[in-house]
């Protein structure tokens, strides 16, 4: 796996100043079309600056990666696992958890916004996770969260990678920006 170093220049004085941590779910076994949205929305994030941060095994998770380390950009991939070598060798930082599926609850607590592509079960529950905390998730292509009782506030069914991108940074943004 090839090493990047990452410059650390001064310290933003303001925390909006940092890279935004975007949040990208999915599972590990997804059809072909769903690798290519994820790879889209890794690139596109990464153009903007942002910082993946997903379960950083395979499937979705490896192809947003691909798609970020395309761009230039860094991912994190929070790892279920105790061995960091688990990671796709798209991970720019694999974070060690050795927390089986409670890393999920790791993985949405510390995106700003998060993308959901697909996914099974495992996605569910970080959508589950999300929505209890009260943090909205862009749907693309994902679960059909309209179907149950949900606060429709809480998602939003988008249609491509780039609205999917556009959306959920311009949330994390005004998040950032409230007391």
């Amino acid at each position: 796996m090839k090493t990047r170093s990452i410059k650390v220049s001064d310290p933003p004085s303001d925390p909006v100043e940092r890279p935004i941590l975007l949040g990208v779910i999915g599972g590990e076994t997804p059809p072909e079309k769903a690798r290519h949205l994820a790879e889209e929305v890794g690139a596109l994030a990464a153009q903007r600056g942002a910082i993946i941060v997903c379960g950083g095994h395979g499937g979705v998770m490896e192809s947003v990666c691909k798609g970020a380390a395309r761009a230039g950009g860094t991912t994190i991939g929070v790892l279920p696992s105790s061995d960091r070598h688990t990671a796709n060798p798209y991970v720019t930082i694999p974070i060690v958890t050795a927390m089986s599926t409670a890393r999920n609850a790791i993985i949405v607590r510390t995106a700003e916004a998060l993308i959901a592509i697909d996914g099974a079960y495992g996605t569910l529950t970080e959508i589950a996770y999300a929505l209890d905390l009260k943090h909205k998730v862009f749907l693309l292509e994902s679960w059909p969260l309209e179907r149950i009782p949900v606060d429709e506030n809480l998602f939003e069914k988008v249609s491509t990678p780039r609205d999917a991108v556009e959306r959920a940074l311009a949330y994390a943004r005004e998040n950032r920006s409230r007391p």
